[in-house]
């Protein structure tokens, strides 16, 4: 039975709600990237030794991701129950909510190790609340959207991410530019203040779309699964297996966004706060270009190839971006950063969404998604915190670190290779397996 069209503007209103709603969202949850980078260390450690400090400081940031497959398991279950759009407005409420807690916390010299504490909670929730945003704005993008322009449309999600990306590092940039008593004292808070706001648009926004048709048929015809992990271990374990390996290109992004930053600012370099911003902030304003292009490139070519070019293209830039960190040469740095983050990188960061989405059944597409991609992407966050410890005392052995990375990106090479090639499957077939399919697996089953 084929899934109905949806109805007029729908898909386009159902990909700028993601859009929005994940340029709110991760406004949010990068914005902690940016302070964990140059603030934390001071404001909720031990700045009496500045090293260990800064190493705790990232690994805050690695917790969300910890969380994040936790979150994933009930939101996952939840969003293949009651549909997608509660799961969406769910997060955005839940990461504005935490958001806004840490710009009031107390610092360290008003309360001691219980701000450590504190930060650490308010960032679990952060993580729980990223894990279903992405996974429950592609499951409904994907199945608003025309068949043959699948990629294109689930390609806004990721937009979106960027775009709250870029908004971050816009509104840190004049928070960095504070005199330093400010910056520590009240600057740092207001861009977390801010979530508010964010969170009470992208409410308005969300609580308008519509059902996807294909949620809608599903629960009609065949009703939603009472366990849909349970279906989702039993028929789709090897496709959740692609999609842990793939996500660890994620990667890239964390070791560019926050160790990068880090890294370009420390003693061992000496490049300014605001500099190093704007490289982040110029690369994602590319990608928010980049990203629908390559997406739009897999409606014609196919998922696989983009998503190699932008795993192992990006193998081979990290050594180049930190390489030209390392010189101090600022024109250098700009111009690299761009080409990798915002045009190579985007290739796999812009196409995974249907890449991925396209793995699995209406039924367990949430689950399937939230549960694959944030156990990888779990390992991609902490992949800060190992990047600090393998740089040296100095922290500035950059080459282990590209070397790091680049490893990292061998299982998503491996994970596209083995992939079969979706871009022109019908929305209703997706996650069904050919007759030959389901005689292999019967007989590796016997």
């Amino acid at each position: 039975m084929s899934v109905p069209a949806a109805p007029p503007g729908q898909p386009r209103k159902a990909a700028t709600a993601a859009w929005i709603g994940s340029a709110l969202e991760y406004y949010d949850f990068f914005i902690y990237g940016s302070a964990a980078a140059l603030i934390f260390p001071t404001v909720f450690f031990d700045e009496s030794d500045p090293a260990t400090a800064t190493l705790l400081s990232l690994a805050t940031f690695g917790v969300a991701y910890a969380a994040r497959p936790i979150g994933a398991l009930f939101l996952g279950h939840f969003g293949d129950r009651v549909g997608r759009k509660k799961i969406m407005v769910f997060t955005l409420i839940l990461m504005g909510v935490s958001t806004f807690l840490i710009g009031c916390l107390p610092t360290r010299d008003q309360v001691g190790t219980l701000a450590p504490v504190l930060l650490v909670l308010c960032r679990v929730l952060q993580g729980i609340s990223a894990a279903g945003e992405q996974a429950s704005a592609n499951s409904m993008t994907l199945e608003h959207a025309p068949s043959d322009r699948r990629g294109f449309f689930t390609s806004f999600t990721l937009s979106g991410t960027q775009g709250g990306q870029l908004l971050a590092t816009l509104v840190f940039i004049p928070i960095a530019a504070l005199p330093e008593d400010q910056l520590l004292s009240w600057g740092w808070r207001v861009p977390f203040w801010m979530s508010i706001a964010v969170a009470v648009v992208g409410y308005v926004i969300r609580r308008t779309l519509e059902e996807t048709p294909a949620f809608t048929q599903q629960t009609e015809s065949e009703g939603v699964a009472k366990l849909p992990l349970a279906i989702l271990m039993r028929e789709h374990w090897a496709d959740v297996l692609r999609v842990i390996a793939g996500a660890l290109v994620a990667s890239v992004s964390t070791i560019f966004t926050v160790w990068a930053l880090a890294y370009g600012t420390s003693e061992s370099v000496g490049l300014s706060r605001s500099s190093m911003l704007w490289v982040g902030a110029l690369a994602n304003l590319v990608a928010l270009a980049a990203i629908p292009l390559w997406a739009t490139l897999s409606d014609r070519i196919g998922r696989r190839p983009v998503f190699l070019i932008g795993s192992a293209g990006s193998a081979v830039m990290m050594f180049v971006y930190l390489w030209a960190i390392s010189t101090g040469a600022y024109p250098l740095i700009l111009i690299l950063g761009i080409v990798t983050f915002g045009v190579v990188y985007s290739a796999a960061n812009g196409i995974w969404p249907s890449f991925y989405g396209e793995m699995f059944s209406t039924r367990v597409r949430l689950s399937g998604m939230a549960i694959g991609t944030q156990i990888g992407f779990a390992i991609a966050g902490f992949a800060v915190t190992f990047a600090a410890q393998i740089a040296g005392p100095d922290g500035d052995g950059w080459f282990a670190v590209a070397l790091f990375t680049s490893a990292l990106c061998i299982p998503p090479v491996l994970a596209a290779l083995t992939a079969r090639e979706t871009h022109k499957i019908p929305t209703e077939l997706l996650g069904t397996r050919t007759p030959r399919e389901k005689n292999d697996r019967e007989r590796v089953a016997a």
